[in-house]
């Protein structure tokens, strides 16, 4: 951690514009920051103007600051948390990429990190210190109030991407033996209440969960109501250890706002709430995404050396598989030698098949993803994909053969592509959604190994079908 906040360097000249602050414009039609805003603040940033920066970013919300982070230099940002003071919100590096909050982190003074993580809600300060080494964690944990930094801790020692590292540990519990009245008067006189919540949770003596009670059920029962008379039952709690995603889905399959997490024994232990699932919807959807393309965890704000080394191990996987294509070919080679307008063709076959098998897979492992896909459905599924594959073929088989028979004016050519194109497109579709299924039940992530796979088999079925029908008709 840094030492010293940052100060305007000897003999710079504190920022003057002539334009008041309210006419600069934070967002132009697209959403993106005005070249003048990002102008006013870098100026105010480098010329360490506290009271301007603070003029110009002090009331934006944590997501308009997290994306003048962004925005900004890389040896600017921290100076602009420092400039605003007390005025950043610390929730804003919850929105920004790991790779950045860690910089801005390790270059802040410690007291300002400490200063910042006690406004947060426990979630956020969790999210945020998790990337953090553990020496860099330890020093702003032995600083925070002692209640503060048990909250953090519990949450810390639960395993990365679970609910019990995304819970929320304020929230409020009560006796099933309370009334109404007891509970609003309680509530109106805690100060120290979590910022927002839509319901209580009412636990026995062992502090075990027994059921939720929704604020409008508070506000529309008498005061002398038991909360056991007017609490649900069931809540849907989840266990601190459950994996996040399928949380996500529970929240989503049931429509909640939020719900308890609980520990092996049943003891409430925190809360979860919709804004945290939005996130993490989020945060799969965009995995699930990279790991298609094969770009693993990488961010934007990586740097070359972290995304060659990210690329390069599957880039290196399809150089092989390539190589087994290009293989295929090679035994070809004389019937290639003979008509030049195979070698012309052979790319489009290929490309066909590539890509219908990718649209299948895509549907393929997001729906494992989702656990849309599961023995009842797994045979239909199939069986629709391949139907799919095997009309598409037909529809794009009379269109190229007639093309390329016209265009090199053979018809038995034309005839071959289209064959061809069925083939490899029927295999297509059985790839896309047989390898996903295979590496699923494999326990091997689907989203990370399928396009390879994919690519591979219809890049061999097409060459071999093509060729090899080509060579049959044409040359033998």
């Amino acid at each position: 951690m840094a030492e010293e906040e940052p100060t305007a360097p000897e003999g710079a000249d504190v920022l003057e514009t002539d334009a008041p602050e309210e006419e600069l414009r934070f967002r132009d039609e697209d959403g993106a920051i005005t070249r003048e805003f990002y102008d006013a603040i870098t100026a105010a940033v480098e010329a360490r103007d506290a009271e301007q920066v603070r003029a110009l970013a002090g009331d934006l919300h944590e997501a308009d600051a997290a994306d003048i982070l962004v925005a900004l230099h890389a040896d600017d940002r921290a100076p602009f948390v420092s400039l605003l003071g007390k005025d950043f919100d610390f929730a804003a590096l919850t929105e920004v990429d790991e790779q950045i909050r860690v910089a801005v982190l390790e270059e802040l003074p410690t007291e300002v990190v400490v200063e910042g993580m006690r406004e947060l809600d426990s979630d956020d300060a969790v999210y945020i210190l998790e990337d953090l080494d553990e020496a860099a964690k330890a020093e702003i944990l032995e600083q925070l109030p002692i209640p503060d930094r048990l909250s953090i801790q519990r949450s810390l020692d639960y395993p990365e991407e679970t609910a019990g590292r995304r819970m929320q540990t304020d929230f409020i519990a009560v006796a099933s033996f309370w009334t109404v009245g007891q509970t609003i008067d309680f509530l109106r006189n805690q100060s120290e209440l979590p910022d927002d919540f839509y319901e209580i949770f009412v636990i026995d003596p062992a502090f075990r969960l027994a059921g939720t009670v929704p604020l409008n059920k508070i506000l529309r029962a008498k005061r002398q109501t038991r909360i056991a008379d007017v609490m649900n039952e069931t809540s849907h709690p989840v266990l601190a250890t459950e994996d996040q995603e399928e949380v996500a889905r529970l929240f989503e399959r049931y429509n909640l706002v939020s719900t308890a997490v609980v520990d092996e024994g049943g003891r409430l232990v925190g809360v979860l709430t919709i804004d945290d699932m939005v996130d993490v919807m989020k945060q799969e959807a965009e995995e699930d995404l990279r790991a298609l393309a094969g770009v693993g965890d990488e961010e934007i704000s990586d740097s070359v050396t972290d995304t060659v080394r990210s690329r390069f191990i599957w880039l290196l996987v399809n150089l092989a598989t390539a190589i087994l294509a290009s293989m295929v070919i090679s035994l070809f080679d004389g019937a290639i030698s003979k008509m030049v307008a195979l070698a012309v063709l052979m790319p489009i076959v290929a490309s066909m098949g590539g890509n219908a098998g990718s649209q299948t897979m895509t549907v393929a492992v997001r729906a494992l993803a989702t656990r849309e896909i599961d023995r009842r459905n797994m045979v239909r599924t199939i069986v629709r994909e391949t139907t799919v594959g095997a009309i598409n073929g037909v529809l794009f088989a009379v269109l190229i053969g007639i093309a390329a028979g016209l265009w090199f004016e053979d018809v038995l050519l034309g005839v071959i592509i289209g064959a061809a194109l069925i083939i490899n497109l029927v295999v297509a579709g059985l790839a896309g959604i047989l390898i996903p299924l295979a590496l699923d039940r494999l326990e091997i992530d689907p989203a990370v190994a399928s396009s390879v796979f994919v690519t591979t088999v219809t890049d061999v079925v097409g060459f071999s079908a093509f060729l090899g029908l080509a060579t049959w008709f044409l040359t033998g």
